[in-house]
């Protein structure tokens, strides 16, 4: 069995890791950390947890975290860059959660993040955990940067176009849309039952944390630079993200249908819908499932992507499982098969 720690267990994407993990057939969890809440049951934190674990939270220095194969970081920005470099010296593999080592320009990340990185060494190791695109370097991988949510959805949406060169890079808009919880546990009015239901807004249009990821990641892709226009929005609802993904064709003869079926057709977790389907949110609620629609409406140059996908599970905590998973040589699908929640 592999030993599996988590840090920051309190938290939305935390949970999700441990209500995953709790039927996956090769993992015992041996130790979840959180300061606030050391010495505390997990199921009394969690109730939906009773009967799956019997941990306790621990104090991150107790040293419980040593004694693991693998740890992932549930935590906001800036603590995995702290603690992952003791681990990884002490042969504990790490996939980390938040944005610490996804944006391999580090002047780049910390004009973002607006604080100095610690680990900067690391940086150029870590492997961007989007198993579609790097699996074999996943496989091999001690430390993965586990993609963003937003840019899971967008990055897998434009895949098959920029590696085909099939597009005018230079001109990709991604209109994506998520709930709350992917503002994090943490009480705020923004994210609040009052201010966020019946409401529908953009945000962070001049520029979002995740845009230089996204850039990034379709730069790769592409081989070159790309244009981008990102568009966050909030959802008034508490799970989900769908993105609307714009680009211009090169050429208009190709199969899109097929195109995303062959790209797709091996991969797990992402479904390639029939033609005319429209994803919804909800056909992925609690799944590890990317849904996917290409549409080329009335036969014009424009292409429009539909990408579903759940924001704590694909889009965090299920894509950071299917990464251990990979890199432990197990099953991909191995604590992934439920299927999403309906209604």
């Amino acid at each position: 069995m592999i030993k599996v720690g988590i840090v920051g267990g309190t938290g939305y994407t935390g949970v999700e890791l441990l209500r995953l993990l709790a039927v996956h057939p090769d993992v015992v969890v041996t130790a979840i950390t959180s300061r606030g809440e050391a010495g505390r049951p997990v199921a009394e934190l969690f109730p939906n947890l009773r009967g799956h674990f019997d941990l306790c939270f621990t104090d991150p220095a107790a040293g419980d975290l040593d004694h693991c194969d693998v740890v992932f970081f549930a935590t906001p920005h800036g603590v995995a860059q702290l603690t992952a470099p003791g681990l990884l010296e002490k042969g504990v593999r790490v996939i980390d959660l938040s944005a610490d080592f996804r944006i391999r320009d580090v002047a780049l990340w910390e004009t973002w993040y607006k604080q100095p990185h610690t680990a900067q060494e690391l940086v150029s190791e870590a492997v961007y955990g989007l198993p579609e695109l790097n699996r074999e370097a996943i496989r091999h991988g001690r430390l993965i940067a586990c993609p963003g949510c937003y840019p899971t959805s967008v990055l897998l949406g434009f895949l098959p176009l920029l590696e085909q060169g099939l597009v005018d890079q230079g001109d990709l808009i991604a209109s994506s849309a998520s709930g709350a919880s992917g503002a994090g546990r943490q009480a705020s009015i923004g994210t609040s039952l009052a201010e966020t239901s019946d409401n529908f807004k953009a945000y962070a249009v001049p520029g979002h944390r995740h845009l230089p990821e996204i850039r990034q990641g379709l730069e790769d892709i592409a081989g070159s630079g790309v244009g981008l226009t990102f568009v966050p929005h909030l959802l008034p609802m508490i799970r989900g993200i769908h993105s609307t993904l714009y680009a211009n064709l090169l050429e208009t003869e190709v199969d899109l249908q097929r195109l995303y079926e062959d790209r797709f057709r091996d991969e797990p977790f992402v479904d390639v819908m029939p033609v005319g389907s429209h994803p919804e949110t909800r056909s992925v609620r609690g799944s590890n499932v990317c849904r996917i629609s290409v549409f080329r409406p009335e036969n014009g140059k424009k292409v429009v992507v539909l990408a579903a996908e759940d924001n704590l599970v694909k889009g965090a905590s299920g894509q950071a499982i299917q990464n251990m998973n990979i890199m432990f040589g197990l099953s991909e699908k191995a604590g992934l098969l439920a299927p999403a929640l309906l209604p």
